[in-house]
């Protein structure tokens, strides 16, 4: 398509100056590309485009029809590029939400096609709890989240997997005898929250509780302090500044389910331009 233009523009730069040597120069061709790009347009149309005689060059009658063609294609084609601009000349802002472990752990490899592809998109990255990050998505503040996956995801919202984290059990690395028996430092609400309950409700029981924090460094921190046994994604875990402090037990038969994590968007914003390259490049990473 774009070979076709740069026909179509040289012609019509032609056509203006009915000199070859000029629009060669104009157009920062040589003399024989230019002449090559007439003779293709004529054989393709079957009609000469311009006269060349001893008085110069003229546009002959299909040359005049030709120009007028040119000029109302490359004018069709400027509006719609206006309304569906080039993947490759992209510009805007996109704001993202992620936890600092997505930050940390995913974004760099999850991004890094995108920034090289589309540079002239400005990044605004936000972070905060993970438990808010769908919330912040379907209220609009945000146009991308990482997040954890629920089973059932609003309908306004569309995801793609981009990691799967196993939930560990973890405590203290001094404290000693360390076990499931208690007490336990859980999330305070999230996808983790409610994958532990349904873990202790299948064994039928009911932990004690001793701590609730909203994010998971602030569980960790108090795991570490030797508050109880934490409950938190792997990721977090290896990526988390307490990590030389802090063991992961064993859990007896199956552990907590995984966490799936994915790049969640707003179903309609999947037309907005910045939104459907992210989500186009996202689709090819591994």
């Amino acid at each position: 398509m774009r070979e076709d233009h740069r026909e179509l523009r040289l012609f019509l730069q032609l056509a203006q100056t009915l000199n070859f040597g000029r629009t060669s120069l104009d157009c920062h061709v040589s003399p024989a590309t230019l002449t090559r790009t007439v003779q293709r347009l004529e054989a393709d149309l079957g009609h000469r485009l311009f006269d060349r005689g001893p008085r110069g060059v003229s546009l002959t009658a299909e040359g005049h029809r030709f120009r007028a063609y040119a000029v109302q294609a490359l004018e069709l084609w400027r509006s719609y590029r206006e309304e569906h601009p080039d993947p490759a000349e992209l510009t805007g802002r996109l704001t993202m939400f992620a936890t600092v472990t997505a930050c940390q752990a995913l974004l760099a490899d999850l991004l890094g096609p995108f920034r090289a592809a589309h540079p002239q998109v400005r990044l605004d990255l936000r972070t905060g709890d993970a438990a808010a990050a769908l919330a912040r998505l379907d209220e609009g503040e945000v146009d991308v989240a990482v997040a954890g996956i629920p089973a059932r995801l609003p309908e306004p919202l569309v995801s793609r997997t981009v990691a799967v984290t196993e939930l560990v059990f973890v405590t203290a690395r001094d404290r000693p005898d360390p076990g499931l028996e208690g007490p336990f430092v859980l999330p305070h609400r999230g996808l983790v929250r409610e994958a532990v309950d349904r873990w202790f409700r299948a064994r039928g029981r009911v932990p004690e509780v001793a701590g609730e924090p909203d994010g998971h460094e602030g569980l960790l921190t108090l795991v570490a302090l030797g508050c109880g046994t934490g409950v938190v994604p792997r990721l977090v875990l290896e990526h988390s500044s307490m990590h030389d402090r802090l063991s992961a037990i064993p859990a007896p038969g199956p552990p907590p389910e995984p966490l799936p994590i994915g790049l969640c968007v707003r179903r309609a914003d999947l037309r907005r331009p910045a939104v459907a390259a992210l989500w186009s490049l996202t689709e090819r990473t591994p």
